[in-house]
């Protein structure tokens, strides 16, 4: 019973928008402009009429619209039984011109014709006074029997001319007993709104936070996506049945999709269907991407960006800031298909980030299955080839001028990224298959990303410069003007930012890297261990201050985000060179206590590793000292490094 609650839900409220849809579209100053009365008193009487009918019929849409479920059900039913009393005086008075026109004025039951007649409609009248009874959940099946009572009249060999009065005199006993049902029933209306606002009263709405619960929980009880994506496509069916019943289509007409889908954007409640709809299929597209890339078990990993809203409100943003509503049917329909193009660049960017952590994790866990890198190749290549498709066809059907150009060349920038992610992925693939690992392969995957970002940075920022001169120099509006905003902060100066810092953080390790002793062959040997980081023999390290031993690249990857040693977790600073460097001698450290030769002495001027707490610079102790917080700080955040996919660490967040 809960899914048919939900579907009556939906089911129920869709013909309030589409009444509601009807109502706007209606040009009522057109209809107006047309009457024709004696005086222009009597003119403005029928104007005054026609325009109060209208708004009235949007309030009582409007709150049918938002009645409880149970209230609409009887609303529903109360209508369908009210037709049902239509079709049965229907049935009486078709029934009534049928005898008049036979002429025969015996009893029924001696003429076969005039028998059967009878019959078929004293069947059909049972069966609909049964149902309106059966509707209104009563056994007075007399009640809803006032249209029978031509046939009762002609049972009895009442003459022709009186059935027609008597047909008129059960119309009337019907109309009565409707009225005498609204009159009972006029202050429902007034109860209803007196209990919501009783409601309102109780929930004392004072804060955001518990208007925003108000909110949401409407949102979810009347399915708002849900409703207005059903009420959208039976719009496009019924405009799709129009004009092929209308002959208004043609199999060799190009761009039909469009022409349909403008067609049912028309009205802002149209819009809005669009908008979820989109949404809808922007979330099936993303979750087959991941049911295809990973099965069933990474569909059920939802991010919140990866849900279709990004795509729906890109769509109905810029309906709005181009003026869509306003526009004729063939301009609608060109504005909608580079709206729609937009969108579907944004979904195919949310299938690369999808797509990219997937396919480089294959490389960098050295998976040796080969669907799961079939998969992904294949993906990628999809990605790859149908943002060129995409740019060549939509040159090829509009005029291209700079806004186009930026469009395309954002959707070319789509394809870049993919050959950015393949590429990486072949160096992990050729690494996998080396007896010694790609020493520089970290800074070949950061300068491959980096060229990508910089491209993105670049197209972000003319659409900026683009956006702000057709705003001053063209037409300017609140909405461009605040889209402009947004698009500066989200896809300019944050990633700006990110870039800048990024980079900064890379030049600091570099120069922490170079500015650490590596380590002589005797040093490797006496340690006799592995790299803390990556678990692999050290032909080759550097040491830090505090007398830890690292391969220099783990420890270049460890500081681009944290300046702490991994295992001690102190500082680590750049040391500028002093004399003793360019004389060619270690810096001066403390010597360790119970120095028993002179060889101890000379590997004192490298950190002993077993004390290295103790053979600290004095001045790095210092140092140490008055940061005490933030390298405890930074000893809390470096417990949740691991490495990513692309061969670097990231923060993840300590549960528990």
């Amino acid at each position: 019973m809960p899914r048919l609650e939900e579907l009556a839900n939906v089911a129920l409220r869709v013909p309030s928008i589409l009444v509601l849809d009807l109502l706007y579209k209606c040009d009522i100053e057109g209809l107006t402009e047309h009457l024709k009365a004696k005086n222009e008193d009597m003119l403005f009487k029928y104007k005054y009429v026609i325009w109060n009918l209208y708004y009235i019929g949007h309030v009582v849409n409007l709150v049918v619209l938002i009645l409880p479920l149970r209230h609409i059900v009887t609303l529903y039913l109360h209508i369908l039984a009210a037709m049902l009393l239509y079709m049965g005086h229907q049935i009486s008075k078709d029934y009534v011109r049928e005898e008049l026109q036979f002429g025969y004025e015996g009893a029924v039951y001696l003429n076969s014709l005039a028998f059967n007649r009878f019959v078929s409609a004293l069947t059909s009248q049972i069966i609909l006074s049964t149902l309106c009874a059966f509707l209104m959940k009563t056994r007075k099946v007399w009640i809803f029997s006032a249209h029978m009572l031509p046939l009762l009249a002609r049972l009895c060999t009442i003459p022709h001319a009186t059935l027609l009065l008597v047909n008129t005199f059960s119309m009337g006993l019907t109309g009565a007993g409707i009225a005498v049902f609204l009159l009972s029933h006029l202050f429902v209306p007034y109860g209803l709104a007196r209990a919501a606002y009783s409601e309102l009263l109780q929930l004392e709405v004072i804060d955001l936070y518990r208007l925003m619960a108000v909110g949401i929980s409407l949102w979810t009880q009347f399915a708002v996506p849900v409703l207005f994506s059903v009420f959208w496509f039976v719009l496009f069916v019924v405009q799709l049945g129009s004009d092929i019943s209308s002959g208004n289509l043609s199999t060799s007409h190009q761009g039909i999709i469009f022409f349909l889908v403008s067609e049912c954007c028309a009205t802002p409640y149209s819009l809005l269907g669009l908008t979820f709809v989109v949404s809808y299929l922007a979330l099936g597209l993303l979750n087959l991407c991941k049911f295809y890339l990973g099965g069933y078990a990474a569909v059920q990993n939802e991010n919140v960006m990866h849900r279709g809203v990004t795509e729906g409100v890109t769509l109905l943003l810029l309906a709005l800031q181009t003026g869509l509503l306003d526009m004729q049917s063939l301009q609608r329909t060109f504005l909608l298909s580079i709206i729609l193009f937009i969108v579907v660049t944004s979904t195919l960017q949310s299938m690369i980030e999808i797509t990219d952590p997937v396919i480089l994790s294959l490389g960098a866990s050295r998976n040796r299955s080969l669907w799961k890198h079939f998969r992904g190749l294949s993906m990628c290549l999809l990605l790859l080839v149908f943002p060129i498709f995409m740019a060549y066809k939509i040159s090829q059907f509009f005029h291209m001028d700079f806004w186009l150009l930026i469009l395309v060349s954002s959707c070319m920038l789509t394809s870049l990224q993919v050959t950015g992610t393949m590429l990486i992925y072949s160096l992990f693939m050729v690494e996998l298959f080396r007896s010694d690992p790609i020493e520089s392969l970290d800074e070949v995957i950061y300068w491959v990303n980096a060229v990508s970002r910089v491209l993105e940075f670049m197209v972000a920022l003319c659409v900026v410069a683009y956006g702000t001169w057709e705003s001053l120099f063209g037409e300017w509006s609140w909405m461009g003007a605040s889209v402009i905003i947004i698009h500066s902060y989200f896809n300019v100066w944050l990633r700006a930012q990110s870039g800048w810092k990024s980079f900064l953080l890379r030049q600091e390790a570099a120069k922490k890297i170079n500015s650490l002793p590596k380590a002589t062959t005797e040093q490797l040997e006496r340690h006799n261990d592995v790299c803390s980081i990556c678990f692999q023999e050290m032909n080759s390290a550097v040491i830090t201050y505090c007398g830890h031993f690292f391969h220099g690249n783990c420890l270049r990857k460890w500081l681009y985000v944290q300046e702490t040693c991994p295992m001690c977790h102190q500082a680590v600073r750049a040391k500028v060179a002093d004399n003793s460097h360019s004389t060619g001698e270690a810096p001066p450290v403390a010597t360790p206590q119970n120095a028993p030769d002179l060889a101890e002495q000379e590997d004192s001027n490298v950190p002993n590793e077993q004390n290295g707490t103790e053979t600290v610079l004095e001045d790095q102790r210092v140092e140490d000292e008055n940061e005490n917080d933030q390298s405890g700080e930074n000893k809390m955040d470096s417990r949740g490094l691991r490495f990513s996919s692309s061969g670097e660490f990231v923060e993840v967040s300590n549960c528990g």
